[in-house]
């Protein structure tokens, strides 16, 4: 029986065999949806000299009973500067009928059942990340509905326009980014979980002060309407179980751009007090630059996600959040 201590299947795995008395035990090679044995391994399979099967091997091939070119593989092996010969579980049946007919039929049952369990789950692992794939492309359109919704529903500027633009082709690359990623591609960072500074409401009043003398003095600008901003700042350090619902800073700088902006706590100002919280609180992490020393999100993209925002659907928070998330992080 096979032994059960390697179970996770890819294109080169390594599965051991041990016949039903236990007198062998051989490493077999997975590869191609089909398993492979070297020249040594089996003639310890069937417990025959290495001439023996030399000289059943040139009589399959001679015969033309199975090709020789797409059955035998030359493979680099551990410990070894010279890539050694392996053959398919077609031309290792057919040593077997020749040589051993029992140890043959023990094999051939062993080598079919591992065979079925590395094409189902082969066949699973695709369906998986095909599903995941679809799901990103999903998140995409989504996205780019509301873009498109923000541009129809505006008189947009030049420079807001061209935000929206830069927006989507900053998102299609942080896919294709996750996308490389998933194929080991491509080596990328985690999200940012340690905090350097902690965002609170009397901070926050500070900054609104300051900007309401750039706007003009205006009684109205930055006025809370209620304790909705209060509620804001509280939500992205919430916890469940001890646990915190938005670990990252990504995550964190997200949720207070998008609520600052959905809970409209302020009579007016929302959008530019929530663009300034955002990038304060990036600048106070040391996270509003990236290492090219620049803006992790151009002002006039700034502008347009800020669009977006506000003229998002509630049920679309979610994949809002992770445009934004993305889009912050995709130079880590």
């Amino acid at each position: 029986m096979p032994d059960k201590s390697k179970n996770k299947l890819s294109n080169t795995d390594i599965v051991i065999y041990k016949s039903p008395e236990g007198e062998i035990k051989i490493d077999v090679k997975l590869k191609e949806e089909t398993l492979w044995l070297t020249h040594q391994q089996i003639a310890s399979l069937f417990q025959r000299d290495r001439t023996v099967i030399t000289r059943h091997l040139n009589n399959i091939f001679k015969s033309g009973e199975i090709e020789k070119k797409s059955n035998v593989q030359k493979m680099h092996i551990p410990n070894s500067d010279k890539p050694v010969k392996y053959y398919n579980l077609d031309v290792i049946l057919s040593i077997g009928y020749r040589v051993n007919s029992k140890r043959g039929t023990q094999f051939r049952i062993w080598a079919n059942k591992v065979l079925k369990d590395y094409l189902v789950k082969g066949y699973v692992l695709n369906e998986r990340r095909l599903k995941e794939q679809t799901e990103k492309i999903k998140e995409l359109e989504k996205s780019i509905e509301v873009f498109k919704r923000v541009a129809d529903s505006n008189t947009l500027q030049q420079d807001e326009f061209s935000g929206i633009l830069k927006i989507v082709s900053d998102y299609t690359y942080a896919l294709d980014i996750l996308d490389r990623y998933d194929h080991q591609k491509l080596k990328l960072d985690r999200v940012e979980k340690k905090e350097l500074y902690r965002i609170t409401h009397n901070d926050s009043i500070d900054i609104i002060n300051n900007l309401k003398k750039k706007f003009g003095s205006s009684s109205l600008f930055g006025r809370e309407k209620d304790h909705s901003f209060k509620s804001t700042i509280g939500t992205i350090y919430q916890t469940f179980n001890k646990k915190e619902l938005y670990p990252s800073l990504e995550e964190k700088a997200a949720m207070l751009l998008y609520l600052a902006i959905k809970n409209h706590s302020f009579i007016d100002g929302n959008k530019r007090i929530a663009a300034s919280l955002f990038l304060m609180y990036l600048e106070r992490n040391n996270y509003l630059y990236n290492p090219a020393g620049e803006k992790r999100i151009a002002d006039n993209a700034l502008v347009a996600l800020c669009l977006m925002v506000a003229e998002s659907n509630p049920k679309e928070k979610d994949i809002i959040v992770k445009v934004i998330v993305n889009l912050i992080n995709k130079n880590n």
